[in-house]
């Protein structure tokens, strides 16, 4: 059966991070494949006219860009094809379907994944996925406790080691994928765009010379 990882995101834009990171947790967990879902509105991340969320035509055509040529990388369009904000308990209903009965993985980092709580349907994401939690150095040996949310604590049997855990009403898993520390952000590519500065290096070169041909994020030109 395949098992495939799902790493959602805005991806704006997508660079280096985003993809040794989804290469490195399909590598440590075996997965046949790593989605990556670009988001078609973020409903935790609102753009502004200074600092905009590229469109998501755009965004869908950078993360194709960024993950040519790698086998186990792949792009789905689910959430654009959807429209609106973008839940994650949608998007794992709706791909759970497509890979029963093997459950997904979905990944995410540690800090977002503290902040589950606030996400629609918390609960009912576990029963729905298997959790990969990315965790970069220097917190990469800390137990997974830390990051699990303070309301969801009781819900959880965790392994003695702290490295991962067993949802008790679900049987959904968790367990902390050390990756490399890369650093690399979206918003300090955007900002680096706003100042006029390269952004060589940071994103694979094709998406580069999309990113500045589209003049989403800059209103100079960029080196």
């Amino acid at each position: 059966m395949t098992r495939i990882g799902i790493l959602g995101g805005t991806f704006n834009p997508i660079h280096f991070g985003h993809l040794r990171a989804a290469e490195e947790v399909g590598e440590a967990l075996g997965l046949d494949a790593v989605w990556l879902v670009p988001s078609a509105e973020p409903p935790h991340k609102q753009g502004s006219a200074d600092d905009p969320v590229a469109p998501p035509a755009r965004r869908l055509a950078w993360t194709r860009m960024a993950c040519e040529g790698n086998p186990r990388l792949a792009v789905s369009e689910i959430e654009i094809r959807r429209g609106g904000a973008s839940y994650t308990v949608d998007t794992l209903r709706a791909v759970g379907e497509r890979t029963a009965p093997e459950r997904p993985v979905f990944v995410i980092g540690s800090d977002a994944f503290a902040e589950l709580g606030t996400w629609r349907e918390p609960k009912q994401l576990f029963a729905l996925a298997d959790f990969a939690v990315m965790a970069r150095p220097p917190h990469a040996e800390e137990p997974l406790g830390r990051w699990i949310p303070e309301a969801m604590r009781g819900d959880f049997d965790v392994a003695p080691d702290g490295r991962s855990a067993r949802h008790g009403a679900s049987g959904g898993e968790v367990r902390i994928v050390p990756i490399s520390a890369l650093a690399i952000s979206s918003s300090d590519i955007r900002e680096r765009l706003r100042r006029g500065l390269s952004i060589r290096y940071l994103l694979p070169e094709a998406v580069r010379r999309a990113v500045l041909e589209s003049g989403v994020y800059a209103p100079r030109a960029a080196r």
